[in-house]
């Protein structure tokens, strides 16, 4: 098993930029692909960046792309998600997970990660 402990979140101003970090411990981080999703208040939990185990191939979804980057390292045991220009719509509880099957490379799906982080709340006032 892995746990995964999300930190960074925060209160900021529209066009701000703040820096999620989600530590690992457990089991070896570069055999999971990573992904981070958000869930605004009366919501369903969506889908925002997704990254492979070697940190190689990356994806957005298309409300973040070009304004959030997502990263890892992985003699950190780390995950990063870096979000600029960020905007009221971007408020949500921000949460990361884990995906062990090896077959996948990353995820855009919350079924298939197996591993959850408990969130970190970003709110972006306008």
């Amino acid at each position: 098993q892995v746990q995964l402990v999300e930190s960074g979140g925060g209160l900021l101003q529209a066009g701000g930029s703040l820096r999620l970090s989600c530590a690992a411990s457990g089991r070896t981080f570069s055999r999971y692909a990573m992904g981070w999703f958000r869930q605004a208040p009366g919501k369903e939990r969506e889908f925002v960046a997704a990254i492979s185990r070697s940190g190689g191939s990356t994806f957005y979804a298309d409300s973040v792309k070009g304004r959030f980057t997502i990263s890892r390292d992985n003699a950190k045991n780390t995950v990063y998600l870096q979000m600029t220009s960020l905007k009221p719509e971007d408020t949500a509880v921000y949460y990361c997970a884990a995906d062990d099957v090896p077959s996948r490379v990353a995820s855009a799906h919350t079924y298939e990660y197996n591993y959850w982080g408990q969130g970190t709340q970003v709110t972006v006032s306008s």
